[in-house]
């Protein structure tokens, strides 16, 4: 068995997937209030060892570990896919539909036939209805919803107005108010597509309530770089290439020279 060829189709496999990231990034450069993606590459050894102790199995124990193929198991691998929060820029449209979060912790929630959902895309529409929605026809929650049911609904030719924390007013009167969650752990959201991100608990999120965190006639841009984008897509093409030619030299350069020696092996 030729370890090196399983550790270059093993780092390949991994630019591969590190290549559909980044196109991903890029792809919705212009999408707005797109968050970045990212992963972290490490190898199974170092992940078996920092976790061993706590696997529930006997044979899973420092022991255990003297028997690893220590040349196989330093393959690397995707250890982690995250989202980077980090704000984009501001972009005004002077229409008064758009909201923007001023907070990169901040999201609207929205009701999906899946459930309640966050979203940071501030681009909403007024349905055949009258209720706030979003373009992909999705009620905006607001902060009496839990106590009422109630969506914001807009009467016909208002002008929909909002302060910095989020009270929504038309042609003088109240409508309500945003409800702006926000969660101390991040991580714990889930990509779902749509720019929509799934919660397990909604008991970990919290309102903001009188926070300056609402621009409106404002969008918030994605927070893609795409010189740096571009530079990664660059590197892992590289890689990809080196890894390549890796498993070329072992199929054929090795493998060649290997049975050129047996053949001239006498019996």
């Amino acid at each position: 068995m030729q370890n090196g060829y399983y550790d270059a189709t093993g780092g390949m496999v991994t630019q591969f997937n590190r290549l559909n990231v980044i196109s991903n990034n890029l792809a919705n450069l212009n999408t707005t209030a797109f968050k970045r993606d990212d992963v972290v590459i490490g190898d199974f050894k170092r992940i078996f060892e920092e976790s061993q102790m706590q696997m529930p199995i006997k044979d899973n124990t420092k022991e255990a570990a003297k028997f690893l193929n220590h040349s196989i198991d330093t393959v690397p691998h995707i250890v982690e896919q995250y989202t980077k929060y980090e704000q984009g820029g501001m972009k005004a449209t002077g229409n008064n539909l758009d909201f923007a979060l001023k907070r990169e912790d901040a999201f609207f929630m929205v009701k999906t036939p899946q459930g309640l959902r966050l979203t940071q895309d501030g681009s909403f529409i007024i349905n055949d209805k009258g209720i706030l929605s979003t373009k992909d026809g999705y009620p905006v929650i607001p902060k009496d919803y839990f106590k009422n049911g109630q969506y914001i609904k807009i009467p016909n030719d208002a002008i929909l107005t909002s302060d910095k924390s989020g009270n929504l007013f038309a042609n003088g009167e109240t409508l309500g108010k945003f409800f702006i969650a926000t969660t101390d752990d991040l991580k714990s959201l889930q990509k779902e597509g749509n720019k929509l991100y799934k919660f397990d608990d909604i008991k970990k999120l919290d309102d903001l309530e009188n926070d300056d965190v609402i621009a409106q006639g404002f969008l918030e841009t994605s927070n893609i770089n795409p010189v740096s984008e571009m530079v990664g897509l660059i590197e892992a093409n590289r890689l990809v290439e080196m890894y390549q030619k890796v498993m070329t030299s072992h199929m054929n350069d090795v493998n060649q020279d290997a049975i050129a020696k047996l053949a001239s092996v006498r019996a």
